[in-house]
């Protein structure tokens, strides 16, 4: 009888221990979430996914491989989109494009947004030869020792205004998508921007930044974005 209490005592130990363990996973878990909370959402998605793939803690206790430099590098990112931002501001403000050209910083990037009459007359996707200046200075910028590594993307957006009596362009989504891809081949073939590390999308009338309910809306709707990435996006591209 003694000896059955025995066995039942050591079984309790026994499990409490590994218990124990999972408690303590489950804590520096969470610490390490707390730890990254400093950092923003889109940096957080990119640690996790360098885990994937990696030894866990899990897996014979090994921990997981997370980069040194990681805060350094988000910092030296930050650091070089806001100094590209300044100094874009300052050349739109130099030709009276303020209010044609706007910057913005987001999760993923550096947004330099052109409405579309700064490149393109109106249902038409051919660049106008007096905007070519404003993509020459754009692409300097661009091939500057500390932004020439930067993924780029070229994306084209319309107002939700059907397109009449067009055969070249029978819809909002091939307009948006060949003037996307007109800036992008510009940058390109007469810029001499790597065609490795940029890319053009056209999404009709399915992204606005504004509703399409007024004649001044659906103007900030017609639009271009070039978006140089953040170094945590770059790692989601194809």
């Amino acid at each position: 009888m003694r000896k059955r209490k025995k066995e039942e005592k050591k079984g309790a130990a026994e499990w409490l221990t590994t218990y124990s363990d999972m408690v303590t996973l489950l804590l520096c878990f969470f610490v390490l979430l707390f730890s990254f909370s400093n950092i923003d959402a889109q940096k957080f998605r990119s640690i996790m996914s360098s885990f994937q793939g990696g030894a866990g803690v899990l897996q014979g206790g090994t921990a997981m491989d997370i980069p040194e430099n990681l805060a350094g590098d988000y910092n030296v990112d930050e650091d070089e989109l806001e100094k590209l931002k300044g100094v874009i501001e300052e050349y739109a403000e130099s030709i009276d494009l303020e209010n044609k050209i706007t910057l913005t910083t987001e999760e993923r990037g550096l947004v330099i947004r052109f409405a579309d009459s700064v490149f393109f007359d109106s249902g038409k996707a051919d660049i106008k030869p007096e905007s070519k200046k404003i993509l020459h200075y754009v692409a300097e910028l661009l091939n500057r020792n500390e932004f020439k590594e930067k993924q780029i993307k070229v994306e084209g957006h319309t107002d939700s205004d059907p397109i009449y009596r067009s055969i070249t362009y029978p819809t909002n989504w091939e307009l948006s998508a060949i003037r996307a891809t007109n800036v992008l081949r510009y940058l390109v073939e007469v810029e001499s921007i790597d065609g490795e590390r940029i890319s053009s999308s056209g999404y009709s009338y399915y992204r606005p930044i504004a509703p399409n309910d007024t004649k001044e809306n659906k103007a900030k709707n017609r639009r271009v974005d070039i978006v140089i990435l953040r170094t945590s996006e770059e790692a989601l591209e194809p």
